[in-house]
């Protein structure tokens, strides 16, 4: 046995991380291991109140301290557009770019069968929910072109049908199976431009 089962214990937290392998968990857990026990408190601290104080903006899903996030809450937003990304990280690449004015839904994932995750799984019914009351002109489908996210662009894009309101997708700037979070803002910004209608 290499290691003790608390240090074992504290690997496995570390590896259960997106993009964290065996080495990377190794070394952070001997990183925590290294630190005097105020800084280890200060950390566990930082965590739990971060866990306790974010939660999702009541209207667009993004993460928040408070009930409706600023993006929201924002009278200079336009409040007729919708950007429909994945995750919150795609909030923040796309307001990077500082290329667009509307409003954001964070669906959460993406339907994938392989994975379990259904429609009902993911922000579907909220953002319906919010074309369904306000006075939306249109829907940008701002998806990670992976199988994935093509699955439930259209899927999406079907359900908005019956709105009858404009329904656009980001332009091919983002490199097919790459994520938003990784691609630079000039393609970003771009990508937006040149939405095309579904």
């Amino acid at each position: 046995m290499l290691y003790t089962q608390s240090f074992s214990k504290l690997i496995d937290v570390f590896r259960k991380m997106p993009g964290v392998g065996n080495k990377s968990a190794v070394r952070m857990a001997y990183y925590i291991l290294s630190l005097p026990t105020e800084e280890v408190d200060d950390m566990i601290s930082t965590i739990r109140a971060a866990k306790e104080k974010i939660g999702y903006c009541s209207l667009c899903q993004n993460t928040t301290e408070q009930e409706v996030c600023e993006i929201c809450s924002n009278p200079k937003r336009d409040k007729s557009v919708i950007c429909v990304v994945e995750q919150p990280k795609d909030v923040v690449a796309l307001e990077k770019t500082r290329e667009y004015y509307g409003t954001y839904h964070v669906l959460h994932g993406c339907i994938s069968p392989m994975d379990s995750i259904g429609p009902e799984d993911i922000k579907i019914k909220e953002l319906l929910a919010r074309v369904a009351d306000a006075e939306i002109k249109e829907v940008i489908m701002a998806i990670s072109p992976s199988i994935e996210g093509e699955a439930t662009t259209m899927y999406i894009s079907k359900l908005l049908k019956p709105f009858e309101i404009k329904v656009t997708r980001i332009a091919y700037g983002i490199p097919v199976g790459g994520d938003l979070e990784y691609a630079d803002q000039v393609t970003l910004a771009k990508a937006i431009e040149g939405r095309r209608e579904i």
